[in-house]
């Protein structure tokens, strides 16, 4: 007799946030990633300590990652989008 796989449903709860930054603040945070994931996390638990981010260092990690792929090319648009208008500052 073959057995049969048994089926337990698990409730999942996922939670979204969208953030909306403008445009100095999101160059800037892309600059902060800019220095390396490895890196900040290190100068940032050597200068204000670990007590608070590393329970939450994986999701550092992904927020970082996150904004060194996609913000660069949200910016080039926009700087991309100057230039054409004869906007550039």
């Amino acid at each position: 007799m073959e057995v049969m796989a048994k089926f337990q449903p698990r409730p999942v709860v996922t939670f979204t946030a969208n953030l909306t930054l403008d445009e100095v603040e999101l160059r800037a945070l892309i600059d902060l990633a800019g220095y390396g994931v490895d890196e900040f996390i290190k100068a940032f638990y050597e200068k204000l300590g670990k007590a608070y981010m590393e329970k939450h260092e994986a999701g550092l990690r992904s927020f970082l990652q996150t904004c060194r792929a996609q913000g660069p090319g949200a910016l080039t648009k926009v700087d991309e989008a100057r230039k054409k208008l004869d906007l550039t500052p």
